[in-house]
Parts: C-alpha cells; sequence; structure tokens
C-alpha cells in the first residue's frame, strides 16, 4: 500500500494566516512568548470549541482560570496589538491608564471602605475577551484600591470576596433583571480576579464579570458606551 506523505506542519507564526500574507520570519512580536501561547497558536481556529456558559461557571468556582484562552486568531491579534503599545507607551499599564481609564492620580478617594466612592471604579469591556460562548458579554472592573489577596494562595480574602459578591449583586444582578434577581439572574451573572502570574496589567487592580445573554442597553449604560478594543482594530 502506498503511503501518501503528510501535509507538513505548518510553524505556529504561520498558523491561521492566509498564505498570500505569510512573513518570511517569526514577527517580532511572536519571538518571546510563553509555552501555552506556542500551543495555542499552533491550533487551527476551526478546530478551536468555544466553552459553554456551564463551563464558564465551574472553571471560576473552581478558580482553574488557566483553563481561560482566547480563540488561535484572536491571540495572535491580541500579541501583535500589545506589542505595538509596549512599542508606543512604554508598557500596557501606561496605555490603559492613559488611554482606557484616563485615570492620572490612582489615589483613591476613599482608602479605608472599598467600593465606597465611584470615581475609585470604572466598568469597561475587556478589549480582548477569552474564547468562550458569543453570548457572553466580558467586563472588566477597574479599581483604585487594593482588592487583597490571601498570601501565596493564588486567591482573595474571604472578606475581600465577600464585598466583591456585594458590589457584583448591587451593581449587575439587581439592576439587570430586579423582578428575577433570585431565580434567574444569580444564574446569568459570574466573576472572579485572575491570578497575578495571569494578569496582562499588573499594576492596575481589577476583576472580571461575566453576563450571560445581557439586555444590551443595560451593558451601553453601565461601561458608558464603551466599545472593545478587538472591534476597533
Amino acid at each position: 500500500m502506498t503511503v501518501l506523505p503528510s501535509e507538513p506542519t505548518l510553524p505556529y507564526w504561520l498558523m491561521n494566516v492566509p498564505r498570500d500574507q505569510w512573513p518570511s520570519s517569526c514577527p517580532d512580536f511572536l519571538l518571546n512568548i510563553n509555552d501555552k501561547a506556542r500551543r495555542i497558536l499552533r491550533s487551527p481556529d476551526g478546530d478551536y470549541r468555544r466553552q459553554t456558559w456551564a463551563e464558564v461557571q465551574e472553571i471560576i468556582r473552581t478558580n482553574q482560570l488557566d483553563i481561560f484562552q482566547r480563540v488561535p486568531s484572536d491571540l495572535r491579534r491580541y500579541l501583535a496589538y500589545t506589542y505595538k503599545i509596549k512599542q508606543e507607551y512604554g508598557s500596557v499599564m501606561n496605555f490603559v491608564l492613559e488611554e482606557r481609564l484616563r485615570w492620572h492620580d490612582l489615589t483613591p478617594h476613599s482608602s479605608k471602605v472599598p467600593f465606597a466612592h465611584p470615581d475609585d471604579i470604572k466598568i469597561l469591556y475587556n478589549d480582548w475577551p477569552y474564547g468562550i460562548d458569543t453570548d457572553i458579554v466580558h467586563l472588566v472592573v477597574w479599581t483604585k484600591f487594593d482588592l487583597d489577596e490571601e498570601p501565596g494562595m493564588n486567591d482573595l480574602t474571604p472578606e475581600m470576596r465577600r464585598l466583591i459578591d456585594g458590589f457584583v449583586k448591587r451593581t449587575f444582578c439587581e439592576r439587570v433583571r430586579p423582578d428575577h434577581v433570585s431565580s434567574v439572574w444569580y444564574k446569568k451573572v459570574a466573576w472572579f480576579k485572575n491570578w497575578g502570574s495571569l494578569k496582562s496589567v499588573k499594576a492596575v487592580e481589577h476583576f472580571h464579570v461575566l453576563l450571560y445573554q445581557p439586555d444590551m442597553d443595560f451593558v451601553r449604560e453601565i461601561t458608558n458606551g464603551d466599545v472593545p478594543l478587538s472591534e476597533q482594530v
């Protein structure tokens, strides 16, 4: 029996790129990436399966946040864009502060009581969301105050978890569908704070809020009409 030669495997930096756009060598923005990013980029977009809302909830419940990842081609766009930002602004943090948050001072108005002052908080879209069900809206809550963690535990202190949970319930659950809070919307809102090792912006505190099939008028209101960068570039 004649065995046909298998098609050669593309290097990770050519996968999901149209042949007429192939670079002659690995782009600078893909040279020094970690093993997880290389593994994701090696996968064809067509093989990627988005995580369902139930799977997302389980990942958050078990704190296995490293499972989250972007669609391969979205990851490539994300890496290219953040590389460009670092060249222009010096760091992703500088870009976020100057262009997204427009915060010139990170001193909180209320240093003792988290979530007490609205100017210490800003809610925006996640500019480069994970490869999850497209019915899920991924927001980021940025804060000027610290979100206290248990030392060496990759998790929040019980008190900070209680405070964030209260903020999420007041801001999202009770406002989105106040007449169905207990039966529906507590099941359609989830939040998490990334481990320090998983943060792309380490110097500005933030946590993530995920809304399943939300009222988009509410999303526009809560984000002040924000549009994620991934839809602008």
